[in-house]
């Protein structure tokens, strides 16, 4: 199963909503026709979603195409909107998510409604939210669920958006193994240029699928303009992506390892960044009170805690020595610049 979700971030205006359908629906493997009616925004006075009567344009995408609709709910009162105009599908945003009360409210107004409803992971790694999120719906009855990895919030995200930290999708794979796991490339990339690669990690750790944001004009979008792609560029990804034909085939232990192993790359370079960050506070300190850079006292302490500590290991005190020396002298180079700025 290959599911394709796409469209973009916000319904804007009925002529945007419909050309991009259009566009999209010329596209074979495009099935679902994504656009955010309701848009959660972090601050007031933003543009936060044209409301009720974009279901209406909606409603003319089912009508004048042959793609499903879906859009993010957030209230009972959304569920109730959606329903009235046969909205194909919903999702369930990372903000709710999070709040198991808001999940319950939902899971509560959608008893006895069985449609597809995919529910994106968190914001901050905490699987056992997206489980109990999975399970409130589950307890109502709804046998169709997907979930959708969007990435994760860190305090820095690197490169991303939103840090992909794999090994959360794979796990939830262990957990709910006939659930499908939908990957969100545009929310995890935050640019255009990195949903190809993103996408085909996903594809490659056996997901089922991909969301992706796509818009007529994306430098002009109200919402999300510098993750959105154009239909263009959408086909042009299609056609360069590997995309297995069967389950068999998406089931590769060295490719879901390698994620894993990436996941925890990034891990190791985040650490490090807010370790350098800790260093040049200490060169302020150290300059402000003449103290010399080099303390070679704390650190021969320091590497000494450090080799102790890994003894609880398998790692080689020499790897140890070695990694820990080399951070020593970048935060020497880190703690100088900051003397000389």
């Amino acid at each position: 199963m290959f599911e394709l979700i796409a469209g973009p971030c916000s319904a804007e205006t009925k002529a945007q909503i419909l050309s991009i359908a259009q566009e999209l629906d010329s596209i074979k493997q495009v099935k679902w026709y994504r656009a955010g009616i309701w848009k959660p925004r972090t601050r007031p006075n933003l543009f936060e979603g044209v409301g009720t009567r974009g279901l209406k344009w909606l409603a003319q995408v089912k009508q004048t195409t042959s793609l499903k609709v879906i859009t993010e709910v957030g209230t009972p009162f959304h569920i109730e909107k959606c329903l009235e105009y046969s909205v194909d599908g919903m999702w369930i945003g990372a903000r709710t998510t999070t709040n198991p009360f808001y999940v319950q409210e939902l899971a509560q107004a959608l008893r006895g409604v069985d449609i597809p409803i995919f529910i994106k992971n968190p914001l901050n790694p905490d699987i056992k939210l997206w489980i109990g999120a999975i399970e409130r719906m589950l307890g109502q009855g709804n046998s169709q669920i997907y979930a959708i990895h969007r990435g994760f919030s860190f305090a820095d995200n690197g490169i991303f958006r939103q840090t992909p930290y794999w090994k959360m999708p794979i796990e939830l794979r262990r957990i709910f193994p006939n659930i499908p796991i939908i990957c969100d490339p545009s929310h995890i990339a935050g640019k255009g240029s990195l949903i190809k690669d993103i996408s085909q990690t996903a594809l490659n750790i056996g997901l089922n699928g991909l969301m992706i944001e796509v818009h007529n004009n994306p430098e002009d979008a109200l919402t999300d303009n510098s993750q959105q792609i154009t239909p263009l560029e959408l086909k042009q990804i299609l056609s360069e992506l590997r995309i297995p034909q069967n389950h068999l085939e998406t089931i590769s232990p060295i490719n879901t390892l390698r994620a894993e192993m990436d996941s925890l790359d990034y891990e190791l370079l985040d650490i490090l960044k807010q370790r350098m960050i800790l260093s040049i506070e200490v060169a302020k300190i150290k300059k402000e009170q003449s103290i010399p850079i080099l303390q070679i006292e704390r650190f021969e302490q320091m590497l000494q805690n450090r080799l102790n500590y890994s003894q609880k290991s398998d790692l080689g005190k020499d790897f140890i020595k070695e990694i820990f020396e080399l951070i020593h002298q970048e935060s020497i180079r880190i703690q100088d610049k900051t003397f000389k700025d």
